[in-house]
């Protein structure tokens, strides 16, 4: 019986949490739905209301926005809108934060989350995964000795949260490991171990 009960529980428990956080992201995308006037409702429409209605409008509204934002008129249209913010106190320093970390994040050029990594953490002999996110900036290279590499350390199971550290590039180990593999083996505290990559190894 107790085999029984844990093979049940091991299909229900990802379905179960699968759907609930569908639900929660689905629920917050239908909030957009509020900038439509009352009439242009689903439920004032069919009569009823339609999960995912707003999930959907969201999803066209970041699409319209990224191709109005590709042609000449919506990019002059981003730069009169961020010199505006730029004059607004609070606003300003919170928009360009917020900017400066998701272009780096999503930028197709960007190095941001491109690497796995294996490092010493939080001692040495002690080893943890980390994603590569760029390179020391600022006055802080004047105080460091050779070259280093800026690192984010997620916590298991919630990668969300985790650790910022700037490490000598002779201590890190790049792993033949796509971003997506070392996040599973993350959030499933090791359980989920990904195939290993051939080495190619090539004669010099």
């Amino acid at each position: 019986m107790k085999r029984y009960f844990i093979t049940g529980l091991l299909i229900w428990v990802p379905l179960v949490i699968t759907g609930w956080v569908l639900s929660m992201i689905i629920s917050t995308l239908d909030q957009s739905l509020r900038l439509l006037p009352e009439g242009m409702h689903p439920q004032s429409l069919v009569g009823f209301a339609i999960p995912g209605a707003g999930a959907v409008l969201t999803l066209a509204m970041i699409l319209f926005t990224g191709l109005l934002a590709t042609n000449f008129i919506g990019q002059k249209l981003v730069v009169w809108s961020e010199k505006i913010l730029a004059r607004i106190p609070v606003v300003n320093s919170v928009y360009h934060s917020v900017k400066q970390v998701s272009d780096t994040l999503f930028s197709p050029n960007g190095n941001a989350f491109r690497k796995a990594l294996l490092i010493h953490y939080p001692h040495q002999g002690s080893w943890t995964i980390a994603f590569q996110t760029g390179s020391p900036g600022g006055d802080i290279v004047n105080h460091l000795d050779g070259e280093h590499v800026s690192v984010y350390v997620p916590t298991t199971p919630n990668p969300t949260s985790g650790f910022f550290l700037m490490l000598p590039a002779k201590d890190v180990i790049e792993l033949e490991m796509t971003v997506d593999e070392a996040l599973k083996y993350i959030i499933s505290m090791g359980v989920v171990a990904p195939q290993p990559h051939p080495r190619v190894i090539t004669n010099t």
